[in-house]
């Protein structure tokens, strides 16, 4: 579908209203202990946002959700399935302050009904914390960073994998069916951008696609390009553009290689799960990197320094465990995203999320 300029304008007023107030000195990584606190308290005042105490993770860590508004389009926005991307529950509580924020005869509450988990594994976040208290440091995160396997990795683990998947999923089946779902993630290192989206909605995505360039390139990013050419259920869409993965297609993957083990590792995705619930939800899967790796490729990728990085890690981890940096780091120039950066970014994509719905 072509993208009109009433759609561009609606993309860009919704992102716009997310974005504005945030400044590098207003926004910082929480834990989930402090977010809980303060957005049950905060929600006891509010009539129509919601707080809801789901359970507690495997560790006995609290696990919430927040519902919002009555409006006739419902999105679903969940964060932190994989334990080292902490900017995308970041991102989800400070929606969740900004609904706290606007009055209920706004377009916010009143065209929008919202359910979010802004953390739904603070357990990974927890072991990640030495890295997120000593942001932006490389070395740290480097040093610290922990990732959970397949069989552990809640992303492809709904709806029963883990516990956490379990409460997660729960809310969500009371909650839908949804017309949109977020699932917000990152990367550790890469070449710039990339934005993940349902294969069902590719070629009606034009405006948001535009608008993400747009935004990404106004923060001085380029695109992570890398066409993967449908491995692991990853389909090309254009230059930083890929459709959204599924346990399916992990599966696929896993079972062509003959490693029934490894493919039986994975269930459903978040997408796929929203999808059961009913209709065809536009599904979206932000993708911003933590560090950034300036590193120019040609169409379908991959980025060739980035390459290089991969190959190099290993011997980065092994110098790191030896001397306080790496002589090998320091030939990458890597720069840290800065969070509120990251966040306007991930503001922008709920934006024009919404304004893709509207226009469907």
């Amino acid at each position: 579908m072509a993208a009109d300029n009433d759609t561009l304008t609606a993309a860009a007023r919704w992102g716009d209203a997310f974005t504005a107030p945030i400044t590098p000195d207003t926004v910082a990584f929480q834990t989930q202990d402090a977010a809980y606190t303060h957005h049950r308290k905060a929600c006891d005042g509010s009539n129509d946002v919601t707080f809801h105490d789901l359970g507690v993770s495997e560790e006995e860590r609290p696990i919430y959700g927040v519902t919002a508004g009555d409006g006739p389009l419902h999105v679903s926005c969940i964060a932190g399935n994989h334990a080292d991307e902490p900017v995308g529950p970041e991102t989800l509580r400070y929606l969740v302050d900004q609904l706290l924020s606007t009055t209920p005869d706004t377009f916010w509450r009143t065209g929008i009904r919202w359910t979010i988990v802004p953390h739904t594994n603070p357990d990974g976040e927890a072991r990640n914390q030495l890295w997120i208290e000593e942001w932006p440091s490389t070395e740290s995160y480097l040093r610290h960073r922990v990732r959970e396997l397949p069989g552990r990795d809640m992303e492809f683990g709904f709806p029963d994998m883990r516990q956490e998947n379990e409460i997660v999923s729960d809310f969500l089946r009371v909650q839908g069916p949804f017309d949109a779902h977020l699932s917000a993630h990152g990367m550790g290192v890469a070449a710039g951008a990339l934005l993940l989206i349902h294969p069902h909605w590719g070629y009606r995505t034009e405006a948001l696609q535009t608008r993400y360039q747009t935004v990404v390139a106004e923060a001085g990013l380029g695109m992570h390009d890398h066409n993967r050419q449908g491995e692991k259920g990853f389909f090309w869409l254009g230059p930083g553009f890929a459709t959204t993965p599924s346990g399916s297609g992990m599966r696929a993957y896993f079972h062509a290689q003959n490693d029934d083990e490894m493919a039986s590792r994975f269930l459903d995705s978040s997408m796929e799960f929203v999808a059961s619930l009913g209709g065809t939800p536009l599904s979206v899967v932000t993708e911003l990197p933590l560090f950034v790796l300036d590193s120019a490729a040609p169409v379908g990728g991959p980025p060739p320094r980035y390459t290089d990085f991969k190959e190099a890690l290993p011997r980065i981890q092994q110098e790191l465990k030896k001397h306080d940096t790496s002589d090998t780091i320091d030939t990458f120039d890597l720069r840290p995203l800065p969070l509120h950066t990251a966040m306007q970014i991930q503001g922008h994509v709920i934006g024009g999320i919404v304004a893709t719905c509207r226009a469907a």
